[in-house]
């Protein structure tokens, strides 16, 4: 689901930089008058070919207005793209990173330990297993119930059930128990890292 939303962003993004740049430049070029200086000649029906002109004008804005499909449809349009923006703003919020952690001090006031703190360690006790390349780790969920996600990049001679055993009952085990956690759900998902064939002579 995170690389899956992952890309979307960077879809929406790239579109979005694309049409701003797009607009912006054509908007440019009419306000500077370049298509009539460097003689270029723009498609028939192409907007601001001059620099007094429009995008729409007063006759492209209202041609459909007295047609009775016409403001259902541009309301059905509208409500969809709300909700497309909406379901892309619930799917930001949902898998966001946990700033902080409380942790019970054990006097009644109860700590705080910043949650980049504790990934940043699980990461490197993670890393330093025989058989992984790299590791990182992510905590999100909330405050009092926190959620720890990893990605561990394997080595080619790793042993996939062997790591995911040490990490469970190491990075994984410490990290709950130094934060006085009863439980802390974790998804482990590991990756193999691609690596050259080796020649032998």
């Amino acid at each position: 689901m995170r690389r899956v939303r992952r890309g979307v962003n960077r879809v929406l993004l790239g579109l979005t930089g694309a049409v701003l740049l797009g607009g912006g430049a054509a908007v440019l070029m009419a306000g500077l008058g370049l298509p009539s200086a460097w003689h270029f000649r723009l498609p028939a029906g192409w907007p601001w070919t001059r620099s007094d002109g429009v995008l729409l004008s007063a006759a492209d804005r209202t041609r459909f207005t007295d047609r009775g499909w016409w403001w259902p449809a541009v309301i059905a349009v509208l409500a969809v793209v709300v909700l497309l923006l909406l379901w892309w703003l619930l799917a930001q919020l949902r898998r966001r990173r946990l700033g902080q952690l409380l942790v019970d001090s054990g006097d009644g006031e109860g700590a705080a330990v910043r949650g980049r703190a504790l990934e940043d360690a699980v990461a490197v006790e993670a890393g330093a297993l025989d058989g992984v390349e790299r590791a990182d780790a992510l905590l999100s969920g909330r405050r009092t119930a926190p959620q720890l996600r990893a990605v561990v990049a394997l080595a080619p001679h790793a042993d996939p059930g062997a790591v995911l055993l040490r990490l469970s009952d190491g990075a994984v085990a410490d990290a709950r128990t130094s934060t006085g956690l009863t439980r802390l759900p974790a998804e482990i998902r590991l990756r193999a890292v691609r690596h050259r064939a080796e020649r032998v002579s």
